[in-house]
């Protein structure tokens, strides 16, 4: 019937009709439908970001559980599924106490084999006043955290052309760092993690105090310590991608301005070893100097002095705190040293440098988190030991009793008595054995028998520089070598025993 209508009523009262059949159902539907289309217009050229912030939705969502059919993707430098439903499948969502509905529609161009996709939300129509903007709101919201928390993250370095389109190169960033496995005091790691999670928090705050949506933090203390731990830890918490910036790589403050311009939204900007990078401390004591300079040259030559052609203390404070800096929201910014009083204080102060984390060697709390990490043991007898080293001055960096820790992980008890080992000869005044100096031969050794303990410390007493003890560097008095290593294999035997009565109890 539909067929002969079609043959003998004319076109425009086919439509007519069609169109007066669809406003009936629209009157008489309890429900509303807004069409979402990939693409906005006809020329299918300027994306619709509602229709991505949708699709990134439905898949927080595990539409798993309301869709019948669903398609499945996975990228391959990502572990994470991506869920698509199926073209006319639909998506049941809950809010507000009401039931919406998301159905995706794929149809074929004609003449094409491209493809014309689009969502339609359906919800009731006596509330889609007061639902719709409020729940397309939280759509775009949930939608956001999903892509910052899923997406894989980026490490970049400048590569020396900053001036153009991209100055940065980039690679996945895979970093296993997390605040769990570091190996901080619980008291710092909490106020590290609390002060994170405000930042990422205050976008509405920071903008009603006028500040810029950024936040920086001067990492400071020996090397081996955790600072580029740190740095990934952070980065992991806050899934943020990591932006190494190599100050020696910049040509000027141009540069500089044009690489801060290129960085993302949600990143982490990191200087390492902001005091040895370009000679920025002493710009503010020779600005005299600099200025009588200019002044003779400029009568021989037109030009800027010695600033032209290099980054200037001024450039990067600009960089840090200046008009450039609010260029983009959510971002942190990093600078690590290992002597922070080597840093111009103008870099530090608040409002460039908010939080001053000092990293150093490991506590007691943090030593027992590297054994966990490590050995996979929370409780040893030889604990309290180590305690009572560690408060008498021999604590360690946690990157030396991760290696101590690392060549020794076979052995639980052969590894915490090395890592002893090395604590009583920072007490004695010996430097702690870097393992990585005395070759290959030493890692088999060295995880077989307690007596290569000994000889690690005793077969090289030439390489045994003495240090200011817990005098506060007072000059202390001056012992032979042999004498030092009689009283280290006292303390080492008397260990041996009371460990050994331990166990015998």
């Amino acid at each position: 019937l539909l067929t002969v209508l079609q043959n003998i009523l004319p076109s425009q009262l086919l439509s007519l009709l069609h169109s007066f059949y669809e406003s009936l159902q629209d009157f008489l539907t309890p429900y509303s439908y807004f069409d979402i289309p990939e693409f906005n217009g006809y020329c299918a050229v300027d994306v619709n970001h509602l229709y991505r912030h949708v699709h990134l939705f439905l898949n927080s969502l595990n539409p798993s559980a309301t869709c019948r059919r669903l398609s499945l993707s996975r990228s391959n430098s990502s572990s994470h599924i991506s869920f698509t439903v199926a073209p006319n499948h639909t998506v049941v969502d809950t809010f507000d106490g009401h039931r919406l509905y998301w159905t995706h529609h794929v149809d074929a161009v004609q003449d094409s084999v491209d493809e014309k996709r689009s969502f339609t939300l359906k919800l009731p129509k006596r509330h889609r006043l007061s639902l719709l903007s409020t729940y397309l709101h939280h759509v775009t919201s949930r939608a956001e955290e999903f892509e910052r928390v899923s997406r894989e993250r980026r490490l970049f370095t400048n590569t020396g052309h900053g001036s153009y389109d991209s100055g940065w190169a980039s690679v996945p960033f895979r970093h296993p760092s997390t605040f769990e496995t570091l190996a901080l005091e619980p008291d710092l790691k909490k106020q590290l993690t609390d002060d994170l999670k405000s930042f990422a928090d205050g976008r509405e705050f920071y903008h009603k105090i006028g500040r810029a949506w950024k936040r920086g933090y001067l990492l400071y203390g020996p090397p081996g310590s955790g600072k580029s731990s740190l740095i990934a830890a952070m980065a992991n918490f806050l899934c943020y991608d990591v932006y190494d910036l190599e100050l020696t790589n910049v040509s000027d403050n141009s540069e500089l301005r044009a690489l801060l311009i290129q960085t993302t939204n949600r990143s982490i900007i990191v200087i390492e070893d902001i005091d040895c990078s370009v000679e920025l401390t002493g710009d503010r004591l020779s600005k005299t100097s600099r200025k009588v300079d200019r002044q003779k040259k400029r009568r021989n030559a037109v030009g800027d002095g010695d600033d032209n052609g290099r980054v200037t203390l001024s450039g990067l404070l600009n960089f840090t705190d200046g008009l450039w800096s609010c260029c983009g929201e959510e971002r942190i910014i990093v600078f690590t040293t290992n002597y922070r009083d080597n840093v111009d204080p103008a870099l530090v102060r608040c409002g460039r440098m908010d939080v001053h984390v000092s990293l150093g060697a490991c506590g007691v709390h943090a030593f027992k988190a590297l054994v966990a990490n490590y050995l996979g043991v929370e409780t040893h007898a030889l604990y309290d030991v180590a305690e009572s080293c560690i408060r008498s001055g021999g604590a360690l960096t946690p990157a030396q009793v991760g290696e101590i820790l690392l060549r020794n992980r076979r052995d639980t008890d052969l590894a915490i008595k090395a890592v002893i080992s090395a604590m009583q000869a920072k007490i004695l005044g010996a430097d702690v054995v870097d393992f990585t100096e005395h070759g290959r031969e030493h890692d088999e050794v060295g995880a077989k028998t307690p007596e290569s303990i000994d000889r690690r410390l005793t077969d090289s007493p030439e390489n045994w520089n003495s240090s200011p003890g817990r005098d506060g560097g007072k000059k202390r008095k001056e012992v032979s070598s042999w004498e030092r290593r009689v009283k280290f294999l006292v303390r080492l035997k008397s260990l041996t025993k009371s460990d050994s009565q331990r166990r015998g109890m």
